[in-house]
């Protein structure tokens, strides 16, 4: 393969970088103690304390060199700071200051004070070289805008773009908080495998690797589901985990094949009790962002307030879509008239590519859909009033589904027929049966409730991000065309 040969950008600043060797400069620094975050030098300043001092490091965002006195903006991922540098005070570094760059990394030491406009400074009186950066930032830090580029090169992103990585450090607050609220109900985290030899527990198509010392196929797993209730077989009463699925199927806003779920089980549970977890759990995390219970969703605005909505599945298709789920001649005509293929497609499946089409737009505030077709669902259970539904609901908010809850199916035998009797047209849906899993159910699994949510939608709800893109670090995409247009640069 051969080495992409150096831009005239990158070739001035590697001249630079020589420069400052010539120099006796490391311009790939090294261990630093005593730095302090921007905020927080900002957040404990006293104006008109004489003595204040303060150690920063960053990347430099902005510089104005106006002859004997240099100013540069220091961004850390927590804001910017000012520094200020006289060419009086740091006469010896002189030369070393006159070749640095935007986007270079480096720290500085030095008295805290305000300028005649009040941006509040370090005063800089030591300072030191921790990365030369050899390929320029995005146009006068005006944020990397070409939108695949950003994606593809999240390193230049979050820097260049304060705002994403303030959306990733509340992903990760948000991952924190769901923590903290199960522990206190009682919940344990666990661990189940990633890799595992019968691909169950969703409806999906896996992706298949290989372990060569066994020469067994494995697959990644599209849901840790039957792991977790081994567990409650086990007699862990109440576990979940917060795991990497793997889907080999479309990309698109809202689908990443590689996404993060959290899953859980309470022995002793139903899918009414999974509501309530739910619906407490995400007003929690709501509420530490907004005051009236409502956020914005692009060009929605969510009202998350309680109680939340709870409406049967086959009276949303009724009102929405004009048919009942019992007709299954009108089903079929409206799912002709929607642009289905619905030849050859099990009934159920035909019901539910009606609902989707006509009903989940509808759907922006909470809502709680429930009681679902039982064929769509084999590892739930019936309801006790009428068979044909299974005790099962989605949340759906701003338009997609959010969370999947059931009451468990814990019936070794009804679970055997059910995995002998799969959904017509999907045979990646645990085409092979889990035979493991149906002896577990004999020692015998408590009656529980399930419930799975999407972390990645959950957070682009929270953050108003409206691509499932913008809330995954580094999304999967299609391969980078042979030339990709550089972005504008400023030198």
């Amino acid at each position: 393969m051969q080495r992409k040969v150096p831009g005239k950008l990158e070739l001035q600043r590697r001249e630079k970088l020589a420069k400052l060797q010539q120099l006796g400069v490391d311009p790939y620094g090294g261990r630093y103690d005593g730095i302090e975050s921007a905020q927080s030098v900002r957040d404990r300043y006293v104006d008109n304390q004489e003595g204040q001092r303060a150690c920063a490091a960053g990347r430099i965002v902005l510089l104005r060199d106006i002859g004997k006195l240099v100013f540069i903006t220091l961004r850390d991922w927590t804001g910017t700071i000012q520094l200020g540098i006289s060419k009086q005070i740091l006469a010896a570094q002189w030369d070393v200051i006159k070749l640095l760059d935007l986007g270079d990394l480096i720290c500085a030491e030095g008295t805290l004070g305000r300028t005649k406009t009040g941006e509040l400074t370090i005063w800089v009186d030591k300072f030191t070289v921790m990365a030369k950066s050899l390929l320029p930032p995005p146009e006068k830090f005006h944020g990397l805008e070409n939108v695949d580029l950003r994606y593809r090169q999240r390193y230049v992103d979050l820097w260049a773009n304060p705002e994403v990585t303030v959306r990733f450090r509340q992903r990760s607050r948000t991952l924190d908080t769901i923590r903290r609220f199960l522990q206190d109900r009682g919940f344990v985290e666990v661990e189940t495998p990633m890799m595992q030899a019968i691909a169950g527990g969703a409806a999906a198509r896996p992706f298949i690797t290989h372990h060569n010392a066994l020469n067994l196929d494995l697959y990644l797993r599209i849901a840790p589901e039957l792991f977790l209730k081994r567990l409650l077989v086990g007699g862990m009463e109440r576990v979940f985990e917060i795991n990497r699925n793997f889907r080999n199927e479309g990309l698109s806003t809202r689908h990443n094949p590689e996404f993060t779920m959290m899953e859980l089980y309470q022995a002793y549970g139903d899918y009414h009790a999974m509501m309530e977890i739910t619906e407490s759990l995400i007003t929690t995390l709501v509420g530490q962002q907004s005051t009236d219970a409502s956020l914005p969703f692009g060009d929605l605005q969510i009202h998350y307030a309680r109680p939340w909505r709870k409406a049967r599945y086959a009276d949303l298709v009724k009102e929405y879509a004009g048919c009942s789920i019992d007709d299954l001649a009108v089903v079929r005509a409206k799912a002709r008239s929607m642009g289905i293929q619905e030849a050859g497609m099990d009934d159920a499946v035909v019901i539910n590519e009606v609902f989707e089409g006509t009903v989940e737009h509808h759907l922006v505030d909470p809502t709680f859909v429930m009681d679902y077709p039982a064929a769509l669902c084999p590892l739930t259970r019936r309801s006790k009033t009428d068979p044909r539904y299974a005790e099962r609901f989605e949340l759906f908010i701003g338009r997609m589904e959010v969370a999947n809850a059931y009451t468990e199916l814990n019936d070794p035998q009804v679970q055997e027929d059910n995995f002998l009797q799969q959904l017509r047209g999907q045979a990646e849906t645990m085409a092979t049966m889990d035979e493991d899993f149906v002896t577990a159910l004999k020692y015998g699994m408590p009656p529980a409730g399930g419930l799975g949510i999407g972390i990645d939608r959950l957070i682009m709800l929270l953050t108003n991000a409206t691509s499932i893109r913008d809330v995954i670090l580094f999304p999967l995409l299609k391969p980078a065309p042979a030339e990709t247009p550089e972005e504008p640069v400023a030198e």
